[in-house]
């Protein structure tokens, strides 16, 4: 398994654990763990195999084009020229993100060459790659995947986009992405994050343009000024600028509603937010597929999603839908969640309902295994 900048950790260590606990042998390849990581490989074996270099000058280049500039370089060495002896020896190679196409069709090719090679499997966690917000690490994502042998895909959204991308069917596969569960805080994460003063909206994770942060900030101020009490609450590292959005709160007299936990968060940190909230939101304007949302399932806290990819065909017993791309339906989605906690205490039960019927990671490891003795067999024929 390869997922060289440990973009999902917590999604590969699931499967990982449960491919090694199924019985089979089982190494995760990825850069050397940070202190926000918070996976302990269990039934599998953690390789540190990429970006060593860049990984011990991240501290004092920071991340921005210095350290992004080295990790390319780093990457497309590794991938060019670097020992793949003990990936060809495999039976098979599952990349589950490709970090830099560039690089990434270099090392598969290298992969492809000789008679006996490794089956080349890819998770296509989102059709578009990188959500659209990818510049450079996107060019030449879709070409990639015409070298894999097999393609995994997590729904019906992002298969139907695999196909007008005139992939074939063959070689297209759904495994659905089961619940997963961050590591529990502890109490010093827990008096960090405080207790709400009156229903808290959590916005958690990444903060990027395509999942709506403006839009939420566009509803929370509408309903302040329409007399609704409420905190705000946002969680995790921005990708944006998004200073001018929370200066529009503050000039709005809004600030103190505003609980700002800015920057990469330990999943420990993430739990003590969940949990301390009242309202998750996700007003994203396309997804495929959301290890947030999958990840904030088992809360039984009310949630609001825009209406796109796997949001669509949820339950709205569940979560509350709205529109995607319109803070006034967000917000009108909004109100009668921070209105009413009867309604907030309905949603909730539904979440938990939703995740116990989704499956879980043995289910997904099955599936996985299917795909795998599939695409062993095709790829031993050509």
């Amino acid at each position: 398994m390869l997922d060289p900048s440990l973009f999902t950790g917590r999604y590969d260590d699931g499967l990982c654990a449960a491919l090694g606990d199924a019985g089979h042998e089982v190494s995760l390849l990825a850069r050397p763990m940070r202190a926000t990581d918070a996976i302990e490989p269990k039934h599998y074996t953690y390789v540190p195999r990429f970006f060593a270099r860049s990984e011990r000058l991240r501290g004092a280049l920071g991340e921005g084009t210095a350290f992004r500039a080295l990790k390319a370089a780093e990457y497309l060495a590794s991938a060019s020229i670097g020992a793949i002896a003990n990936l060809c020896a495999d039976d098979v190679v599952h990349m589950q993100w490709l970090p830099f196409p560039l690089a990434d069709r270099r090392l598969i090719a290298r992969l492809r060459k000789g008679r006996k090679r490794p089956a080349l499997v890819h998770t296509v966690h989102n059709a578009s790659a990188y959500h659209g917000d990818s510049g450079a690490q996107g060019e030449g994502y879709r070409l990639v995947l015409d070298q894999f042998d097999a393609l995994i895909v997590h729904g019906q959204t992002t298969y139907d986009a695999m196909i007008a991308q005139g992939l074939s069917p063959d070689r297209l596969h759904i495994v659905p992405h089961p619940p997963m569960e961050l590591a529990r805080a502890n109490p010093a994460d827990l008096a960090a994050v405080g207790d709400p003063q009156a229903p808290r909206i959590l916005f958690f994770g990444t903060i990027r343009p395509y999942k709506g942060f403006d839009l939420l900030i566009a509803a929370s101020l509408s309903l302040w000024r329409q007399g609704l009490e409420f905190e705000l609450a946002v969680a995790g590292k921005p990708f944006m600028d998004i200073a001018p959005l929370l200066d529009r709160v503050r000039d709005a007299g809004f600030g103190h509603r505003l609980i700002l936990d800015l920057g990469f968060l330990t999943e420990q940190r993430l739990d003590a937010h969940l949990r301390k909230s009242d309202i998750i939101a996700f007003p994203y304007r396309h997804i495929d597929s959301s290890g947030a949302f999958l990840s904030a399932l088992h809360y039984g806290k009310a949630m609001v999603a825009s209406r796109v990819g796997m949001f669509a065909g949820l339950d709205e017993s569940a979560v509350r839908l709205c529109a995607p791309d319109d803070a006034d339906a967000l917000a009108d989605a909004l109100r009668a969640l921070v209105s009413d906690a009867d309604t907030r205490a309905a949603l909730g039960q539904g979440a938990l309902a939703m995740r116990a019927e989704m499956g879980d990671w043995g289910a997904a490891a099955a599936a996985t295994l299917g795909v795998y003795e599939q695409t062993i067999q095709r790829a031993g024929k050509r």
